[in-house]
């Protein structure tokens, strides 16, 4: 549906292109609905990609951040303040593994301090730079620092930044005689995995591969690392993706939903790496600041609660059985996959490479969509849902997917 041009676009000029957002700039949010700077309202199945668990502008979140926003903004490290105290007490006690919590300001940044903790723990062990290799997957995203791109096992993402670091190694996911055989030569000091890949497609850890990751790890003494930024709080069911794997980490990475839109990000260690980092080993400005803390703490309570948990559930059948209802009639998606409130619908081969041009008509119909490459649909509501927000943004996939050209 056309619409007249909001001249503030003009401005985007001014930004590095790193970018290519849709030509419309969103101006308020209220649950899983957002509207726009000409008053055009969306269903969000997007959440700021898997962000805002609790939709946009959750009384509590906003009620959370007004107090707090009155008493103190930002003391630095240098000095403690209460809310990060007190959200690093929960996350800990929380995640039923986590001795210590190091506080920070994206997923990006809980990767790099997951990093650099491995290196360091493995010179603990007297382990020279050569033995400290950690293994990742493909498919897989950790971030855009240059660590962490080199961690992510897709070259798209790390070509024209060469030299890499060293000190990575990839293997297909899912495949734990490749992780193995990976591991053979006593050089691994770690494995990184996602429990659902994200960008990677929207694929989960299959069933016994995160177990089999953690014995591999025990026998090599190796740290079994988990990022849960996009999967983690809540997104897949259970306020930790890894607790439906039956694994016990040693290092978990969080961010995103962990502060409801707010930034924050959050590195939990378990007793065997807990006690690496000492004073001087690592540090961030604006890390576990008061405002950001403050509104974690809530978002954290309200995601580990019994009612997102359940309404996950119900709102995942009640998607894929509307993915179903809209592939039966129009014949679009070889299968759905994922968990939780985190799934996604690939593309039949004679629509491959059209996920873009499908999120584009989503928009045009009123709903807001993410892709995972160029073949699957990918949905990440608010977890909070409603049976009619979700009822509402399917109604209008089916008529985007109407219009989409055979």
């Amino acid at each position: 549906m056309p619409h007249t041009a909001d001249p503030t676009l003009s401005l985007a000029g001014y930004y590095l292109p790193v970018y290519r957002p849709r030509a419309l700039v969103l101006e308020r949010g209220q649950g899983a609905r957002l509207w726009d700077s000409q008053g055009r309202g969306y269903l969000d199945f997007a959440a700021g990609i898997a962000v805002c668990g609790l939709g946009h502008n959750d009384p509590d979140l906003v009620a959370a951040l007004i107090a707090q926003a009155g008493r103190l903004w930002h003391t630095s490290n240098v000095f403690y303040s209460e809310p990060p105290l007190r959200l690093a007490e929960e996350l800990a006690r929380g995640s039923r593994f986590a001795e210590r919590v190091f506080l920070c300001n994206s997923g990006a940044e809980a990767n790099e301090a997951a990093i650099k903790l491995v290196r360091k723990w493995a010179a603990a062990q007297g382990r020279g730079p050569e033995r400290r290799v950690i293994v990742s997957f493909r498919g897989s995203f950790h971030g855009r620092t240059l660590a962490a791109v080199t961690a992510t096992a897709q070259p798209k993402y790390q070509a024209g930044y060469e030299p890499l670091p060293g000190g990575f190694r990839h293997v297909d996911f899912n495949d734990i005689a490749q992780l193995e055989a990976a591991m053979a030569g006593g050089d691994v000091a770690a494995v990184l995995v996602e429990p659902v890949q994200g960008e990677g497609g929207v694929m989960p850890a299959a069933p016994g591969f995160l177990q089999g990751a953690r014995a591999l790890c025990d026998r090599h003494d190796a740290l079994l690392v988990l990022d849960e930024i996009q999967c983690g709080m809540g997104r897949t069911g259970t306020l930790f993706a890894h607790w439906q794997d039956a694994v016990t980490p040693d290092i978990v990475t969080l961010a995103k939903a962990l502060g409801g839109g707010f930034p924050i990000g959050a590195l939990l260690a378990g007793p065997k790496a807990a006690e690496v980092m000492q004073f001087g080993d690592h540090g961030t400005t604006f890390g576990g600041n008061p405002l950001a803390a403050a509104v974690a703490r809530v978002a954290l309570r309200k995601l580990a609660s019994a009612e997102i948990a359940a309404n996950v559930a119900h709102q995942e059948q009640a998607l894929r059985d509307g993915l179903a209802a809209i592939d039966d009639e129009l014949g679009l998606f070889a299968q759905t996959r994922g968990r939780g409130l985190m799934l996604g619908a690939v593309l039949r081969p004679e629509y491959a490479g059209r996920a873009g041009e499908i999120l584009d008509r989503a928009a045009e119909h009123g709903l807001l969509l993410l892709q995972a490459g160029p073949d699957v649909l990918r949905f990440v509501p608010p977890l909070n849902i409603t049976d009619a927000e979700l009822a509402d943004g399917l109604a209008r996939l089916r008529s985007a997917l109407r219009a989409l050209p055979r």
